[in-house]
């Protein structure tokens, strides 16, 4: 097996390849010029503003620079440097030298860093001008639709398309797909048109369509696009004359089978095919004043932590993909933890606070979207309290330690106000909800004992914890449950843990990620996309892929 370079998934303005980051005053623009020679694996090269997971990491680092380092930035415009073409999506040649496991990966970390987009509109105020200033296909018009309109250059050749079913016998970007349908509500007849035509849709017909919000001649564009992003600032409360954090390099230790951040350590055990992630409380309750939040800066506990555990996830995911069973543990004192929610709480409305609240939930989000068994440990040193049993509410389980014969150490679970709708899943509703399907005298039931430490016991009667088993059994039965998961396929559990995750009503988010994890899945792996003569691998070679017309 190839062996490759470890991913990095930090990186800053200084280091980028593909885009180009400028600002003027309210407006951000964010200009895609990707370096065709930077690619980030061999096999191919990054022609026409085609993408990797590599363009797609500094996306996501741009965005997070724009919301922490430039709160005076109300809008961002992204567009094109290059001529005629404003991206072309997903590289081709990239999927087709790619594993199934590096694509699908590559596919979800690309659909939560646009989702990303959309939640600093709905949550930060900041909105996204989409200046399709050249051909827009595939992925690259996923991107476009993550933004709040969309203006595409009138210019007789410039078109928006999905063309992933004639060309590459693939699933139209899940993102795309769903976007086009649940976010721009174009009619079913005329998506299945547009996501079957090569060529695209252009102009006046792709505005009638409700594919793009606007369209522009070439003279007026450049014009017509700062004033719709002048006008996107209007709606913003950003502050105009805030002092932005630097967000410095994440000090970490990468070991053979081991992450050590400050605040996050990951254990892994390659044996049992598991990993310990080990999330640690602060040592004393964080400051709560806002002028030592602002000098703490990147090192203010809770977006240390935040940017510490999304890190810890994407590394795991990446480069452990052996490892089923992830045991979320918590450390440190629990009366810690409530003190830095109440300081959330209390100053949520502030920028800064805001911004570090949604790297949280975001956070919480890829924990979710994690194709892994998540199993958490509630025992004797563990702090799961308020936003710490958010780690816990994301798991499939929740073992709880039982001392009926020392009570005073028992660990216990205490829920606070952030519990209650501050970290909404995709699905919109706070984990506590979709726990208990929403069920009103569930959910009162447990705001009443908001703020008292709950033994295991008092939990399982409330319904937070899985099992209780006391220190006679507890040993026993977690190796039990750990053997018999790890034992089970791999396939089967992500398709099952998907769908339980994500229970309730379907909103446009949980229809990507379904899609992401069936559909696509289950299409990236079939001949007609993969085989030898399949459409993936045939592109650009100048031969017909070779259908197996059989409708499964």
């Amino acid at each position: 097996m190839i062996e490759f370079p470890r991913v990095e998934y930090q990186t800053h303005p200084s280091a980028y390849r593909h885009w180009k980051l400028t600002f003027d005053g309210p407006v951000a623009t964010l200009a895609a010029d990707f370096d065709e020679n930077a690619n980030l694996r061999p096999g191919y090269k990054l022609k026409l503003n085609s993408y990797d997971l590599g363009v797609d990491i500094e996306l996501h680092d741009a965005i997070n620079r724009i919301r922490f380092e430039h709160p005076e930035v109300r809008s961002v415009i992204i567009t094109s440097l290059k001529d005629k073409v404003f991206c072309s999506g997903a590289n081709i040649f990239m999927l087709g030298v790619s594993s199934h496991a590096w694509k699908v990966n590559f596919c979800k970390f690309t659909n939560e860093t646009r989702n990303g987009l959309e939640d600093a509109s709905r949550y930060s105020g900041l909105k996204f001008l989409a200046a399709v200033n050249g051909a827009c296909a595939g992925g690259g018009y996923e991107l476009a639709l993550a933004c709040d309109e969309i203006v595409l250059i009138d210019d007789r050749s410039s078109a928006v398309s999905l063309p992933e079913v004639p060309l590459l016998g693939v699933l139209p970007g899940t993102g795309g797909l769903t976007r086009v349908t649940d976010k721009r509500k174009v009619r079913h007849d005329l998506a299945d048109i547009f996501c079957t035509t090569n060529e695209g849709v252009r102009g006046q017909k792709a505005k009638d369509w409700r594919l793009v919000d606007e369209i522009a001649k070439p003279a007026q564009f450049d014009a017509q696009v700062r004033a719709r992003a002048l006008a996107l600032a209007q709606l913003s409360d950003r502050p105009a004359d805030a002092k932005g954090i630097r967000l410095g390099a994440l000090q970490r230790s990468i070991e053979a089978d081991r992450l050590v951040y400050d605040h996050v350590v990951v254990d892994i055990d390659r044996v049992r095919r598991l990993a310990s992630f080990t999330v640690h409380a602060p040592l004393e309750p964080p400051a709560d004043d806002l002028a030592t939040i602002e000098a703490a800066a990147d090192q203010w506990y809770p977006l240390a932590l935040a940017r510490q555990l999304d890190d810890a996830i994407l590394q795991m995911r990446t480069h452990e993909l052996d490892i089923g069973i992830w045991l979320i543990q918590t450390r440190g004192n629990a009366a810690s933890v409530l003190a830095m929610d109440a300081c959330l709480l209390a100053h949520r409305q502030h920028w800064l606070v805001r911004e570090t609240i949604g790297w949280l939930r975001r956070s919480f989000s890829r924990l979710d979207l994690t194709s892994r068994s998540l199993f958490a440990i509630v025992d004797q040193s563990s702090c799961f309290a308020g936003s710490f049993f958010e780690l816990a509410l994301a798991c499939d389980r929740i073992y709880h330690l039982a001392l009926p014969d020392a009570p005073d150490q028992a660990p216990l679970i205490t829920l606070s106000e952030v519990n209650f709708g501050s970290y909404p899943m995709a699905t919109d509703e706070s984990r506590l909800q979709r726990r208990f399907y929403g069920e009103q005298a569930q959910l009162d039931a447990l705001y009443a004992v908001m703020g008292k430490g709950l033994d295991a016991d008092q939990a399982h009667t409330l319904g937070l914890n899985t099992r209780n088993p006391d220190d006679i059994d507890w040993q026993d039965e977690l190796r039990l449950a750990i053997e018999e998961r790890v034992a089970m396929s791999p396939d089967a559990l992500t398709g099952m843990e998907a769908n339980l995750r994500f229970n309730g009503q379907e909103n446009m988010l949980t229809r990507v990620f379904g899609r992401l994890t069936a559909w696509q899945n289950w299409i990236f792996q079939r001949p007609n996309a993969v085989g030898e003569k399949g459409a993936l691998k045939v592109y650009g070679k100048g031969e017909r892929a070779i259908f197996d017309w059989h409708r499964v």
